[in-house]
């Protein structure tokens, strides 16, 4: 497996133009978060709109972005998520064709899978795949949550499932997280507790708020 890619990253919003993806716009808006020293970029996650793009726009975004880094030491860890398994793989095994550096692939929302269904599922994305691969756990979206012991047994038994977006708003859960297995990465989706996160031994952030303000989510993780 590569190198874990950790730090500050920005879950990318997907400017739109007369009902299309903006893609002049959307290089644009990397481009500025290169510019400003982000550690990477994230196209299509859940902030990016990956739930009502069509699966060809989700892949042109995640070309755009590997487009637009190439050559720099921004890295792109793709959106690859989706309430079906198969639909999932595919996304992730385009994310690694595209010459993406990790994805993140969220939690599966509306099924309400059991722990197992969730460890079945991030086992079948990411043994589809080499490049890193980053749990997304947002249960207000999804309604669900990827509880810790799910965490560990992937994190144990997968090799390339390095960390997880932790979007569940509690501090207690990224101290429980750390605490018991401090070589996970944890990485902060809610730009509320950023700084907390950071304090107590996370490993930086995928941040909605570094679309606007990158420098200063940047020099906050760095």
């Amino acid at each position: 497996m590569s190198e874990p890619i950790i730090g500050a990253m920005t879950a990318l919003v997907t400017p739109f133009k007369n009902g299309r993806v903006d893609h002049e716009q959307y290089a644009k808006l990397i481009q500025r978060q290169i510019a400003n020293g982000i550690d990477a970029v994230v196209p299509v996650g859940t902030t990016g709109e990956s739930a009502t793009l069509t699966h060809t726009e989700h892949k042109e975004c995640i070309e755009t972005a590997v487009n637009v880094c190439k050559g720099t030491n921004v890295k792109v860890v793709a959106g690859a998520g989706s309430n079906s398994t198969m639909e999932a793989v595919d996304l992730a095994q385009f994310a690694q064709m595209a010459g993406a550096d990790a994805i993140l692939t969220v939690c599966p929302y509306y099924n309400k899978p059991t722990q197992e269904g969730i460890y079945l599922h991030y086992k079948a994305i990411a043994e589809s795949v080499e490049i890193p691969v980053m749990l997304y756990n947002v249960p207000g979206r999804t309604a669900l949550d990827i509880e810790p012991d799910t965490v560990f047994r992937l994190f144990d038994e997968v090799e390339n499932i390095y960390g997880v977006k932790e979007a569940t708003g509690s501090m207690e859960r990224t101290l429980l997280l750390k605490a018991k297995r401090p070589n996970l990465a944890v990485i902060s989706g809610d730009d509320a507790i950023n700084y907390p996160i950071m304090t107590t031994g996370g490993n930086g952030t995928i941040s909605v708020t570094s679309n606007l303000l990158p420098n200063l989510i940047t020099d906050l993780v760095h």
